[in-house]
């Protein structure tokens, strides 16, 4: 996020992790840090909203998942500003994640949420948006009953609705550390990317949490 030019950044937490502020305190490098909470565990969608206090209209946003590891780590200063867009990476069990099926132009067509089956083993591992755009989605969201546990359903609604969202697959690994193989596979990721050329990294197997 800093090398795609963040100057400020939000954790969503939870009542209990205390423990994030006394690490992280009040800066990143050039960038202030705030904390906001989400008390009970709501899904993605929620977690994501709780931020929106903090986030005007015409601000770029950038959205990442906790305990994941990926590369390159300047992708997402290659992400288009002025759309939704989502960061996509090659894995080998799209099921376990939010599928991206997109056409030859990188349009989004449908995200495929958790599905067996999946047409395409391209999924998303971070997003770029600008906050209007997020603050749009919050709106639908709201309107829709029940919330949208995840952001797949609320954006396969939102492009119902006429909206629109592009992939861009310039990512090249991707490992969720929240399970003890993911861990282990994301330190040789990261050893192995110390010692390799960034063009040198390929797609690789990983362990993953079936659910968020």
């Amino acid at each position: 996020m800093l090398k795609a030019g963040a100057d400020r950044i939000c954790f969503v937490i939870s009542p209990w992790k205390s423990d994030i502020l006394q690490y992280y305190g009040g800066m990143i490098g050039p960038a202030a840090i705030a904390y906001v909470v989400q008390p009970e565990p709501a899904g993605l969608c929620d977690a994501i909203f709780r931020a929106l206090p903090l986030i005007q209209r015409d601000d770029l946003v950038l959205v990442g998942l906790p305990d994941t590891i990926w590369l390159p780590d300047d992708a997402l200063a290659r992400l288009p500003n002025d759309r939704l867009t989502f960061l996509t990476f090659p894995v080998d069990r799209p099921e376990l994640f939010d599928a991206v099926v997109s056409d030859d132009k990188g349009r989004v067509r449908e995200i495929q949420v958790k599905r067996q089956g999946a047409v395409s083993r391209w999924v998303w591992g971070a997003i770029k948006l600008p906050g209007a755009v997020l603050h749009d989605l919050h709106s639908l969201w709201c309107e829709r009953d029940p919330h949208d546990e995840y952001v797949g359903t609320l954006v396969n609604a939102y492009l119902a609705a006429g909206g629109d969202a592009l992939a861009v697959p310039s990512g090249t690994a991707y490992v969720d550390v929240g399970t003890l193989g993911g861990y282990r596979e994301a330190m040789r990721l990261l050893r192995d990317a110390k010692n390799q050329a960034p063009s040198a990294v390929t797609p690789i197997r990983f362990a993953a949490r079936s659910a968020r």
